[in-house]
């Protein structure tokens, strides 16, 4: 119970510091408690047992059965326990910025190497599970021409502007074919990376936005890309990461002198599940600062 308790303060805590975009800091917090949480139930009642035994041969007896756990109790909790310390390591480099790319995540191809799925597989799968069922069943309110407020399901990826498309991993479902795409996700492989002429990778954990030095690449490759046909900006379900991208992405086309009305007149209306939080909207406004409003008065 009190771990439980312990969850919901910080999903609590998760919505007030981070805002609505999800997969932020306090997943890989949570993920790494519950880890924990299952590792101590599982090796809890051996350890109870021979802390509360009165007789020191029963002492050593139940401390030694806790050491040696029984198979159908020793492989979960060595699971849960490396889960504990994987995703916990994780939050640190999360709060840190740093640490990309230790998935191993190539940054010619998207590719995600087998040896990482076998190392961090308690990153790796509940992203992978998470995002699946987020993309199948996700839905967002939509207000119909006739006033009507319904919900429907979230598109894998969506034009925002003629040519610019805001979206998620599932994007390849779309069948299209880009001139360039900007991949933002460490956590998963790019699945279009054979309908594409052009490729940038941009790795970031799930909620930290780009620097505006990396919004600056990103935006002078997508302008360019967009010469030659239609550009793709994904993240993992195409709401944050990918719109702080785009947002610098209009602005540097031309179409739209700042971010926040990118965001607000050209971003927004189209795609309503787009959102930014408040380091994605510091980055913006520093990125805009540097390299266009202090361009713009040389």
């Amino acid at each position: 119970r009190v771990h439980a308790e312990f969850i919901l303060v910080i999903l609590t805590l998760d919505e007030q510091i981070m805002g609505a975009v999800h997969g932020v800091y306090l997943k890989y917090v949570g993920l790494s408690a519950l880890s924990y949480a299952g590792y101590v139930l599982l090796i809890g009642g051996a350890a109870a047992a021979a802390s509360s035994s009165t007789n020191v041969s029963d002492r050593g007896l139940a401390a030694t059965s806790a050491i040696a756990l029984p198979l159908w109790r020793f492989v979960p909790a060595t699971m849960l326990g490396y889960s504990a310390i994987v995703n916990g390591a994780i939050a640190v480099m999360f709060k840190l910025k740093r640490g990309m790319s230790i998935i191993g995540k190539s940054s010619e191809t998207g590719a995600i190497p087998m040896w990482s799925y076998v190392v961090f597989f308690p990153f790796h799968l509940p992203s992978i599970l998470y995002t699946h069922v987020h993309t199948k069943f996700g839905t967002a309110k939509v207000v119909l021409p006739s006033g009507e407020v319904t919900r429907q399901v979230v598109p894998v990826a969506s034009e925002v502007q003629p040519g610019w498309w805001v979206g998620g991993c599932y994007a390849n479902e779309l069948n299209r074919e880009w001139a360039g795409i900007i991949d933002q996700t460490v956590e998963f492989p790019e699945s279009c990376v054979h309908q594409t002429k052009e490729y940038f990778l941009l790795p970031t954990w799930d909620g930290v936005p780009a620097t505006p030095e990396q919004l600056e690449a990103a935006a002078t490759f997508a302008v360019a890309a967009r010469q030659h046909g239609d550009v793709l900006v994904h993240c993992a379900h195409g709401r944050g990461r990918s719109t702080t991208v785009m947002c610098a992405c209009l602005v540097k086309a031309g179409l739209f002198p700042s971010w926040q009305e990118a965001f607000e007149v050209g971003i927004k209306p189209q795609r309503s599940v787009c959102k930014l939080n408040s380091m994605m909207k510091k980055n913006l406004t520093e990125w805009q600062a540097t390299y266009f409003d202090g361009k713009k008065a040389q």
